[in-house]
């Protein structure tokens, strides 16, 4: 007795409904095809948007005014990297701040003065005081008395015993001796007299943050430097390579590595009264989205990183999703940074253009390029989704819509 073989049943009503759907599967896939996969795009979720949208307003689902300054697309070329380096020199301590005055070291409201006074003998005036407050000392022809320390006060004067008030502000401590024994002339008995600054609280420099000692620094007419304020601070806390230096003088604000100013001379600048120097540690980061290793904000040396290094701190790009010839850089720019052709009058209220530079990863000479890219300080590294993924969730979704419908039409052509 021979074997039957029994084939599988096929329901003919089973097999026209998996025809229907097979048939409306191709459809939609040859419309999504032919639409740029727009039809899937604008629903499915997503870390962001694919290449083609970036910088692109058409897919926002919003009413754009054609005539409307938009952020403008720039590719990382040699000749853009060469304006954005020329703009970084611009930037610098050195170019920023201009010289200042000789610091003539004149007196002003809250310092501090010590007045002494040498009287010939026989002293006339201050020789024979027995007050406690006044230091006498005695010499073979003529006597010293020293003065208390005084504040200049909020109106610029001092005063000096059978003198009055003086006015002091404004004056070098050699000036303002010159006044005092013009002033006792007649009184004392050739009167010689010597002003010093004790306490020089208005012609000082501020240093705080991650210095060992935060503190006001007076300056001399040495024309202190903007590293001899740091070395009299007890140097920074940190390594040199991750403290960033800013510097606000007459109401402007700028900062550099310190290590840039350590490594060339022109950037420790000589300082100026009214200085304020702020030692930051590590305060640059950039933000990494979309098909990244990892999606987090990434902190970073002052001194600066590079394109290249930033991908790598975030674990590269995933190879299963990102789309090499989408590599986008999103910044608020200087505007001497950014092609004449590529202003948009778009401006921030810090006067920042913002911009959107793109890499294309795929061409191996972009490598070299963005190893000479920086990364600046809030940037946001984005890699796209190659097209094929969001395909591919599309793909998943109609899969498992299709499938139930498949089998439940089995099932009821079996019955």
């Amino acid at each position: 007795m021979q074997k039957m073989h029994m084939l599988p049943h096929h329901h003919p009503l089973a097999d026209q409904q998996a025809l229907k759907v097979s048939k409306v599967l191709m459809g939609v896939l040859l419309l999504s095809t032919l639409s740029g996969c727009a039809l899937f795009n604008t629903w499915l979720p997503g870390s962001g948007p694919i290449r083609g949208d970036v910088g692109a307003s058409s897919n926002s689902g919003l009413e754009v005014d054609p005539t409307a300054p938009t952020v403008q697309l720039i590719d990382i070329t040699e000749r853009t990297l060469r304006q954005v380096n020329q703009a970084q020199k611009r930037s610098e301590f050195a170019s920023l701040f201009q010289k200042v005055a000789a610091n003539r070291n004149l007196v002003g409201p809250g310092d501090v003065l010590e007045v002494n006074i040498w009287e010939a003998s026989p002293a006339m005036l201050f020789g024979s005081t027995s007050s406690a407050s006044l230091s006498i000392v005695n010499a073979s022809s003529s006597k010293a008395t020293t003065l208390p320390e005084q504040t200049v006060s909020l109106d610029g004067t001092i005063t000096i015993p059978f003198v009055g008030s003086i006015q002091v502000a404004g004056k070098s401590t050699q000036a303002i001796g010159t006044e005092i024994t013009t002033a006792l002339k007649g009184k004392a008995n050739f009167p010689q007299v010597l002003v010093r600054m004790t306490r020089n609280t208005t012609s000082a420099v501020t240093v705080v943050g991650e210095v060992n000692t935060s503190q006001l620094i007076p300056l001399s007419p040495k024309q202190e430097k903007l590293l001899d304020a740091i070395a009299a601070s007890g140097g920074v806390k940190q390594p040199i390579n991750k403290i960033t230096i800013q510097l606000a003088r007459n109401g402007a604000v700028h900062s550099m590595p310190l290590e840039s100013v350590i490594k060339d001379p022109k950037q420790n600048i000589p300082l100026t009264s009214g200085d304020v120097i702020t030692a930051y540690f590590q305060p640059y980061s950039f933000t990494a989205l979309g098909a990244t290793g990892q999606n987090q904000e990434i902190t970073f040396e002052a001194q600066g990183i590079s394109l290249v290094q930033a991908l790598a701190r975030v674990g590269g790009v995933q190879d299963n999703r990102a789309d090499a010839r989408g590599v986008f850089i999103f910044r608020f720019e200087e505007p001497e940074a950014v092609p004449e052709e590529a202003k948009s009058g778009i401006k921030t209220a810090e006067n920042k253009v913002p911009v959107i530079y793109r890499m294309n990863l795929t061409d191996g000479s972009a490598f070299l390029t963005a190893q000479n890219f920086a990364i600046k300080n809030k940037d946001v590294l984005y890699v796209s989704n190659a097209s094929s993924v969001e395909l591919q969730k599309f793909l998943n979704i109609l899969v498992s819509a299709v499938y139930p419908i498949v089998n439940v039409g089995n099932i009821t052509s079996g019955n």
